[in-house]
Order: structure tokens, then sequence, then C-alpha cells
């Protein structure tokens, strides 16, 4: 088989790279390892973080490459190039202004939801670099609506309309019996789904349960993989160039224990993310970057809840930590974060080591909840009014609730009572919880101010879930330059080889600038590397 531009992987990147290339005038072949594309992206809240985007200035929104470099650069802990950032920032209003001009995305405004630094400048507290997908109609899709990865029931809703977007929840039952009837998703279902149709719509077929990926290389030069597929090898020549736009590695225990800088245990990601990709940039000579980082996020393991291939799944924790009536505590019971935080740098809590007793004092952790939450919100998936599942300890008091998940019941109840005390005034001085616009997005905000997330625990039953770290992936591999190329041990590009997504060193470090902050460099690499190899330019 023999093709100009060669694309392992069918997640966001992948894609949009593919689209990137046929548009540029490149044939155009596209490999996925699963039996079911998207990866990741499919089943996320599919935002888009970009600067300076198309609906900022249809919107009125002041933007600038400048007041992004400088919001980045503020946060850098030495992790960043200055190139790929750059090109990151130049490049992504372009890249999405490409594919909404396809039709391959519509994406509209978040509105009202913050940058998460909002004390460094270049910051926009009010919103705009976030951007949420219109709803797409599955059925368009054929045949190939059910090769989309998925798990649980469809997003019927538009992220915006949803309590994690600002929104409510609600929507009018008419409106909700036709979105279900023309099979009309939102979320990462309708990111992936709409990147896939204008694939689709120009004769781009990926390849599904390809497989052992082996570059080629002739001359110094990446000239095509070989892949297995039904039990047949593949010889698949590029004559162009090849793309790697393959997940991370927070599947691979050996890889994981190798590079990560703290524990990851309870991914949130699909379990296909193994790092086949990284292992074929490794093998191709490539310089690895920003190794021991990840797009951190605490997470909640229901036990019935699996992937298809029988792995543990874990839920990403955000709402749950935020509204009132909750605290996080470490295994001694004691409070030691800000719960509202953004959820990647919380990491760094969860990460804390002491050297004294060669431990990380802050996991295992737990969620402590009282009846006011339970009655009021939801959790994961019991919604208010639901019998208790067994997953959740309760018990009558907080001190015969320390006891029921091991902590210490003296400091729980101390910690519990110190929280309430400060909660009822609507201040946190041990943590600053509610000070920040972050903060109380994703409270309950028919409260004011910091009230929208400080609330007392003071109603019995009394309930606690284990939180563990996860991660949404990896965000450290191979290095590239500013064209996407990777580049190899000496900063030269290797001739043939580009990449994208969570399979390279990530454009802005190990930074989560904002709602999106995975998807908006995905898609931007993706459209860099798909114009860069159907261009040749590192011939």
């Amino acid at each position: 088989m023999t093709t100009d531009v060669l694309i392992i992987g069918a997640g966001a990147a992948g894609l949009s790279a593919a689209l990137a290339a046929h548009e540029s005038g490149a044939s155009v072949t596209i490999i996925e390892k699963q039996p079911k594309l998207g990866g990741t992206a499919a089943i996320s809240g599919g935002i888009v973080w970009v600067p300076g985007n198309r609906q900022m200035r249809v919107h009125g929104i002041e933007d600038s490459s400048a007041d992004a470099l400088d919001y980045f650069r503020s946060l850098d802990q030495g992790d960043i190039d200055d190139a790929t950032l750059s090109a990151f920032v130049e490049e992504g209003p372009r890249a999405l202004a490409f594919l909404e001009d396809l039709d391959a995305a519509r994406l509209s405004l978040l509105e009202g939801y913050p940058d998460y630094y909002l004390d460094r400048p270049g910051a926009k507290p009010d919103g705009g670099r976030a951007l949420d997908n219109d709803l797409f109609d599955f059925s368009a899709l054929g045949d190939w609506a059910s090769k989309i990865f998925e798990h649980g029931p469809a997003p019927r809703m538009m992220l915006r309309e949803t309590p994690l977007g600002g929104g409510t929840g609600q929507v009018d039952p008419a409106e909700m019996a036709r979105r279900e009837s023309g099979d009309l998703r939102g979320w990462g279902q309708a990111l992936i789904g709409r990147l896939l149709k204008a694939c689709l719509d120009r004769d781009i077929e990926p390849l599904l349960d390809a497989s052992g990926y082996r570059l080629i290389v002739e001359n110094d030069r990446v000239t095509g993989a070989t892949v297995h597929q039904q039990d047949k090898e593949i010889t698949i020549h590029a004559s162009q160039g090849v793309i790697i736009a393959t997940g991370g590695f927070e599947w691979n225990e050996e890889l994981r224990q190798t590079f990560l800088r703290g524990p990851l245990d309870a991914p949130a990601s699909p379990p296909g993310n193994q790092g086949d990709g990284l292992k074929m940039a490794m093998a191709a000579g490539a310089s690895l970057g920003n190794m021991t980082s990840a797009w951190w996020m605490p997470t909640l393991s229901i036990p019935d809840a699996k992937w298809e291939t029988g792995e543990q799944r874990a839920m990403p924790v955000l709402i749950e930590r935020t509204l009132p009536h909750t605290i996080l505590v470490n295994c001694s019971g004691q409070r030691f974060c800000n719960e509202a935080n953004n959820y990647s740098a919380l990491a760094g809590a969860f990460h804390e080591f002491d050297p004294a007793t060669y431990s990380r004092p802050n996991l295992p952790a737990y969620l402590i909840f009282d009846q006011q939450y339970l009655s009021r919100y939801p959790l994961a998936s019991v919604m208010p009014g639901d019998p208790v599942p067994d997953w959740i300890a309760s018990a009558e008091t907080v001190q015969d609730l320390a006891e029921k998940i091991g902590v210490d019941s003296v400091e729980l109840e101390q910690t519990v009572t110190r929280f309430n005390a400060h909660a009822i005034k609507g201040h946190d001085p041990d943590f600053g919880r509610g000070e920040s616009d972050y903060d109380r997005f994703y409270g309950d905000r028919s409260r004011e101010g910091a009230s929208a997330t400080l609330g007392p625990i003071t109603t019995g039953p009394f309930y606690a879930v284990e939180i563990r770290m996860g991660t949404l992936g990896t965000n450290g591999g191979a290095k590239t330059d500013g064209s996407a190329q990777i580049l190899d041990h000496n900063g030269e590009p290797i001739p043939g080889l580009f990449g994208a997504g969570n399979v390279i060193s990530c454009p802005t470090g190990g930074i989560y600038a904002g709602a999106g902050g995975t998807l908006g460099p995905a898609l931007t690499f993706g459209y860099i590397a798909g114009r860069a190899a159907a261009r040749r330019s590192n011939s």
C-alpha cells in the first residue's frame, strides 16, 4: 500500500492531521489500532482551548498572542519550548478556522468560563478561549456511527447546557426527545463525529484494528510503517511522511514507573493508551521532553464500572469536590488543599512527599460530605434521592465515619469543626477556597460569593468516598519543533517523521491553561503536522 502521508492514530490530532494533509494536496492513509476510533477525545467533554480564536473576535472579546504568551510564560516551570509554544499560539486560531471552514468543527463560546490561573498576566477571567461543540447528528455517519469509541449513554447535551459548563442541566423534554430520535450528540462525541464526517466526505476512511506498528526507515528517512491487521502484516509506504498521533502512555505500567514524577493508579482515559507511538518515536531516535508530567485529575473508581476490556474505569472528580458541604482529607483526617482548585494543578497536593516518613501523606485521600450535599447534588452517577450505594461509606457521626474509612477520628472531627466554623462565615483562611472566580464557577452559583463552594458539613448521615490520583492522559513524549517535526537527540528533525497529540512533548509544557487545554494543542499540532508533511518540509 502506498500513500503520500501516513497518520498513525485516529483521535482528534490524527483526524485533524488527515484533513490538513488532504487539503494541502496529499493522499492520506490513517490507521488506528483499536476497533473503534476517537480515543480519549471521544469520551471527553470535547472542550477546545485556543487563544485568539474566531469566536472571541465575533463576540468582541479582546485577546492577543502577546497576552497568551505572557500567560504561559508566567506559569513556566522550565518545561516549555518557545518555538512550539509560539507555534501553538500563532497557529491555533488558524487551525480552528480551517476546521470550521471545512465543517469539521462547529464551536461556540463556553460563556464566562475563566482561564485557570486568574492571578497571572494575560489570563482571561471572563473566558472566551474555551470553546464548546455544537450538537452533531450521528445518523449522518451511517455505519461509521458505531465505530466511534464511547462509554455509557450518548451525551445529548452540549457541555454549556450542563453544570460542567455553567448551565442548568435541564433541556425541554420535547427537545431531548428530538435529539434522541435523531441521535444528536454533544461533548467529545460531537467533536470526533464531525471530524470523521469531514474525512469520510473526502474519501479518507480510517483503517481500524491495525496494530503492531513498526516504522520503516530508509536512507535515514522514515518512509512508512508495517502494521498487523487480522493476522496479516501490511506494509504502508508513505512518500512524504509519517505522522504519529497516538495517545499517551498512562496505561503502560512500566513507562509510568519509569517516567512519571508521582503515583498514578486510576487513569480516566481509555486503556488503549499504552505508549505505542512513544515507543515508535524512541526507536527512531527521538529526543524526549516533559516526560514526568501528565494531565492530572483526581478520580473516583466505582467498583462495577469497567471498560469493555475489563479494566477498572475511573471517573474524573470535578464538580463533586467543588460544591458546598464537601472537603478533601488525607489519611490523617486533615484537609490538605483548596478543593476547588483546577484539577491538573491539584496533583501537586496529592503528590506531596514527606521525607520524615518517606511517604506521600495525602494518599489515599477521601471526599467527605453530608446529607445536605447528597440531597441537593449529584455524586458521579448517584442523583439526589437515589439509594446510597455500598461504595459510599456512611455513618451517623463524623467519628464513626472516620473509623469506617480508617482515618484518625479525632483529627477528622477537629478538621470538620474548623472548616464548618469558617464555611458559615463564607471564608477559608486555611486554603482560600472560594476566593477566585474559577473556584466558584463549578460551585452552586445560586449561592453568592464564596458560599457557592463553601458550605458546612453538619447534617448526618455523613459520607466518604476514596479519591485517587488519575489523569486525562500523559503530556510528555517526542520533542518537536514548531512545524511538528520530531527531533533527534541533536535537536535536528528526523526526516519524514512528525507528531501531534499526547504522544509528543506538549507545546504548553505541563501547563493546563484552561478547559480544553489538551484538545487545543492536539488539534493545532495535527493541523500543523498535516500541512508540513504534505509539503515535505523536512526533506
